[in-house]
């Protein structure tokens, strides 16, 4: 069995396409090596934490990029991607490796330490089980198992990635402390799969459907982030409701929790925050969308009209 660089096709030739792929998922690598080496992560344990966060946020991106592949084949009419997919895929499961080993050094390899927290806390779980789920595809990519297993068993195999990707989705968002890439990864994450559910009804490729679609997650990132947010302020109405329900809790509790949505809520259009913090994950989540729905006019415009001819045999 002779090595397919990540640039080279299944010929083995040189691919313009695979290359800026593998080059655009590498970028992340290398950036954090030149932080490294320019001393953002040398002090010991605060490099290793932000190091473990970085690139678990960046495996989890890869992973999302992989299954952004079908969406941009179908919208913008380029089945070529597909090559790339396989190694958008194995380069997301790199990602999470070398996060697994910054965890383990996180916790300065305390192996008694690291083992019981893999199964006894939710965050980690989780993680546990979409890294297992994800070195399960990375071994049966190759063409010898899908030859072994047939295309119908390997299909349904690698479609546990819709699972796999979630479980690492449900992992970030457990992850202790309160991030704007965690409701940007969640945005992107409904997108996608909501955009699979709308193309069995064959309405992927509809701008004005991407368009809806691309508006409700936006509004589901900006209310999702400000229910979150909400309820990681220590909010914690619903399990006191059964013990001491009455109409003063709601009097107390109610002006606290809508000030605490509506101030998160607004800050997503004032543009000071966009300054100090970056740009909010809802308009993020939407700008990506755009990219599907710019695609789909720009490939719907340039898609030839038909002949005249062939109108008037339809009519009758």
């Amino acid at each position: 069995m002779k090595l397919i660089w990540p640039w080279q096709d299944r010929q083995r030739n040189f691919s313009w396409l695979k290359a800026s792929a593998f080059a655009l998922v590498l970028a992340p690598a290398v950036r954090t090596i030149y932080l490294y080496w320019d001393g953002d992560y040398q002090t010991v344990p605060m490099g290793y934490n932000s190091l473990t966060y970085w690139s678990g946020v960046w495996a989890t991106v890869v992973l999302l990029a992989a299954l952004a592949v079908t969406p941009a084949i179908r919208v913008l009419r380029w089945p070529a991607l597909v090559d790339a997919r396989r190694m958008i895929g194995v380069t997301a499961l790199v990602y999470t490796l070398i996060h697994i080993v910054f965890y383990f050094g996180m916790r300065s390899y305390n192996w008694p330490v690291i083992f019981p927290e893999m199964f006894t806390r939710w965050a980690l779980v989780w993680g546990t089980l979409s890294t297992i789920g994800l070195i399960v595809l990375g071994v049966t990519s190759l063409d010898a198992a899908i030859a072994r297993m047939g295309v119908k068993g390997w299909q349904a195999l690698h479609n546990t990635n819709y699972v796999i990707s979630a479980l690492a989705i449900v992992h970030v968002f457990m992850a202790r402390g309160n991030y704007a890439e965690q409701y940007l990864l969640t945005g992107v994450f409904v997108w996608l799969m909501a955009w699979r559910v709308l193309d069995r009804y064959r309405l992927g490729t509809d701008f004005k459907v991407l368009a809806l679609l691309t508006t409700a997650c936006a509004l589901f990132t900006a209310l999702f982030e400000a229910g979150w947010y909400s309820g990681r302020r220590n909010f914690r109405m619903w399990d006191r409701i059964s013990a001491d329900f009455s109409w003063a809790r709601w009097d107390e509790y109610v002006p606290m929790i809508y000030k605490d949505l509506s101030t998160t809520l607004m800050t997503n259009f004032n543009p000071d925050y966009w300054v100090s913090i970056g740009v909010p994950p809802a308009w993020q989540v939407l700008f990506l969308g755009l990219v599907f729905v710019i695609g789909a006019i720009v490939v719907g415009a340039r898609r030839p009209a038909k002949a005249p001819a062939a109108v008037a045999r339809q009519a009758g």
